[in-house]
């Protein structure tokens, strides 16, 4: 299963939701912005990322968008345009 790079970002109102789904997405992913955030994901994690995510939006009112921007094998820097300051993806280091 291979991993990709996924934006995530959410349109949520209501104080409760929202910081459950902020909290979902900082586990899983990287904070970019207010509620954008950076994940890389193979097919499993995606599907309990989206059911954990639906389990706390009122489908309603609430929105969440998922763009996936291909293989993490693909720096993202090479396919996200900035204007202003520059994107600098996080290091991320293994600790065993």
């Amino acid at each position: 299963m291979g991993r990709r790079h996924y934006i995530m970002t959410y349109d949520i109102s209501d104080d409760k939701r929202r910081t459950k789904v902020f909290n979902v997405l900082r586990d899983n992913g990287d904070h970019v912005q207010y509620s954008v955030f950076i994940c890389q994901l193979n097919k499993m994690e995606l599907t309990s990322l989206r059911t954990s995510m639906l389990s706390y939006i009122d489908k309603r009112k609430d929105q969440i968008l998922i763009i996936d921007l291909g293989s993490s094998q693909n720096p993202l820097e090479a396919d996200i345009e900035c204007l202003g300051q520059r994107y600098e993806p996080p290091s991320r280091v293994t600790v065993v």
